[in-house]
This record gives C-alpha cells, structure tokens and sequence, in this order.
C-alpha cells in the first residue's frame, strides 16, 4: 500500500516494515581510448539496436565498478583494459525504469590487445570528437563530451605550465582512489 517515508509516497507492507525501494542501478561506461579517438561499439541488441555506444553496463552484486567496466569491455569489445582514471559520475534519469548511477572510466587496450564485436555488438571502432557515431544513449553523448573537454583542458594546463612536468602531476595516483 502507499505510505508517506521521508518526504516520498512509497509502496509498503501495512503489516510491517517492508519499503520497496526502487534504488537506481549502477552502470558503467568505459571511454577507451587510442590517441584521439574513442573505441565505440555497434549495438546488435535492443535498446538502440544499430547505434552505437561506449562499451558498459550493469554492476553485478558484490562487484566493483571499476571491475565491472573491465568486465564489460571483455564481453563487449574482446579487450582487457588498463583503467587510467574516472572521468565522473552521472545521474541517468529514467521514466520507464528505475534511473541509474553511471561511473564512467578512462581507459587503454591493454598490451598486445586486438578488439573484437562480443555478442552484443556487431562491431567495434574507433572515432575521433570530429566525427562520432550516432549513439544510443544521451548519457554516452555526456561522458564523451565530458572527456574531450576534460582532455583539452589537461593538455592546454600542461602547455601553460612547463608541458612533461604538467602532465605526469595531470595523472591519477595508482594507490589512491579518486
């Protein structure tokens, strides 16, 4: 039955405490990168068959995001990645569907990596900022905005401030979390 909780109408049992609520999924997205362009996946299944997008998708239960995000880039693109830094999290919103939690990542094949469509995809490719891809979801169209825009800003404060030097402090501590 409907009952009032902290400010929400919510759906409840009236015979105990149970709330059902309807928490939003975590996703990931992985922005994998070779010099200036985005590796970008043709999708073979719905939502957004025919378009493309970053590879990702769902957190599994007792799973890190950043161990999702190499999983997803296993089964979507037939890659291990090198996460190299978070490029932010987004509030996905959703009318149909609870909204989602998305924690985009930076990344690189990993040594001797050769991409390969996984069974989701129908193929895989690299694009550059000048030329992406029609894509299938809005907030795949965010992160890599975010990202090209993150990117310029990082080499225009390595071009200002002594170039090497610069870039080398731009780079995430691998024993920190950021």
């Amino acid at each position: 039955m409907p009952r009032e909780i902290e400010g929400q109408v919510l759906e409840a049992c009236p015979n105990d405490d149970f709330v059902l609520w309807r928490d939003p999924k975590v996703v990931t997205s992985v922005v994998v990168t070779r010099g200036d362009e985005v590796v970008f996946g043709r999708r073979s299944i719905d939502p957004g068959r025919g378009l493309w997008c970053l590879p990702g998708g769902f957190v599994n239960q007792n799973e890190a995001p950043a161990d999702a995000a190499r999983r997803e880039c296993r089964e979507e693109i037939g890659a291990q990645v090198e996460i190299t830094r978070l490029i932010g999290v987004y509030h996905i919103a959703k009318t149909a569907a609870p909204s989602m939690v998305g924690v985009a990542y930076e990344a690189r094949l990993s040594e001797g990596e050769a991409m390969v469509p996984g069974s989701e995809m129908s193929e895989v490719a690299f694009y550059g900022a000048d030329g992406l891809p029609p894509l299938a979801f809005p907030s795949h169209r965010e992160i890599v905005d975010d990202y090209f825009r993150s990117r310029a800003s990082r080499a225009e404060a390595g071009s200002r401030h002594g170039g090497a030097a610069a870039r080398r402090s731009a780079r995430p501590s691998r024993g920190r979390a950021r």
